[in-house]
């Protein structure tokens, strides 16, 4: 059986489906397209509401992780989650978020980013620990100077993404949404000044010795940016998710496209659309982690 929501969304149950959105069940399933919920009846109702509240956002993120082919070219599906971005930052679902946000002013945190290195290892710590890291456009140009150390240079042959603090990195600070009015600049400075793309070149460089230490909150461009890592370390206390639907949004930061790889569109899917934080046990049985222990030397 097959219910669509608001936005074109298709909801199986039951049985794991190619052709819809996601699968929702209440028995333990392995499959990627599936997603065990508690209740399914329940689960449904709670994504009806939302797919009502976000039927753009929800039917843009349905197209792009449908459009996206996950062998395919990094930068393609970035220029793609872009453009649906720059899309839906135009649309009347973001301005009611605005709206309703109200005024807001980011606070000036010096050294946002910091990195240390030794030899060839290189550590890159988020270092904007009162706002749990909430990533700025301070902090996106402190961390590409940091990755193009390692991008361009062959004798870094480790790097290790961390973050100071109570977090990881909570997502983008919302105190800044809404304060780039031009979506087509924005879209520009996603694509050509992109942490995601960095990070794609230097795991596929190192694989496994690019690696994320993730704890805490690990939220929104947080997660999308670790799971383009060659290998994701997660504390026992990490709570992600991906909550840009609230906001009238899609996951801007290549989260479409590095945790569609891990975890398929279904669940990514799912992820964006019902909100729900996922714990360390789940997020390291789906594939979206790689190991689940205390943090390492690079870690807090």
């Amino acid at each position: 059986m097959t219910v669509e929501l608001a936005g074109g969304v298709l909801v199986a149950l039951g049985t794991p489906s190619d052709e819809a959105t996601f699968t929702l069940t209440e028995d333990p399933c392995d499959d990627r397209r599936a997603v065990t919920v508690a209740s399914v009846s329940e689960s449904l109702d709670e994504l009806t509401h939302r797919c009502r509240r976000w039927p753009e956002a929800a039917a843009v993120c349905d197209d792009v992780l449908r459009a996206l082919d996950p062998q395919g070219s990094t930068f393609t599906g970035v220029v793609t989650e872009s453009l649906a971005y720059s899309t839906l930052q135009s649309g009347s679902e973001f301005a009611r978020w605005l709206a309703e946000r109200g005024p807001a002013r980011v606070p000036e945190i010096a050294n946002p980013v910091q990195a240390h290195r030794d030899g060839g290892r290189l550590v890159i710590r988020f270092n904007r620990p009162q706002r749990h890291n909430a990533f700025s456009t301070d902090a996106r140009a402190a961390l590409l100077e940091a990755l193009d150390v390692a991008r361009l240079d062959p004798s870094v042959n480790e790097v290790v993404l961390a973050g100071n603090g109570p977090s990881f990195c909570s997502g983008g600070d919302l105190a800044e949404f809404g304060t780039f009015t031009d979506p087509a600049g924005a879209h520009l400075a996603r694509t050509r000044h992109s942490p995601a793309l960095a990070l794609a070149d230097i795991t596929a460089r190192l694989g496994r010795a690019c690696r994320a230490e993730i704890h805490g909150q690990v939220q929104g461009s947080g997660l999308e940016m670790a799971a383009f890592c060659g290998w994701v370390r997660c504390h026992p206390d990490a709570v992600l998710g991906l909550p840009e639907l609230r906001l009238g949004l899609i996951p801007g930061a290549g989260g479409t496209v590095s945790i569609t790889r891990r975890i398929g569109r279904w669940r990514t899917a799912y992820l964006v659309l019902s909100g729900r934080d996922v714990d360390p046990v789940t997020a390291l049985r789906w594939g979206l982690v790689d190991e689940v222990g205390a943090a390492g030397p690079a870690g807090r």
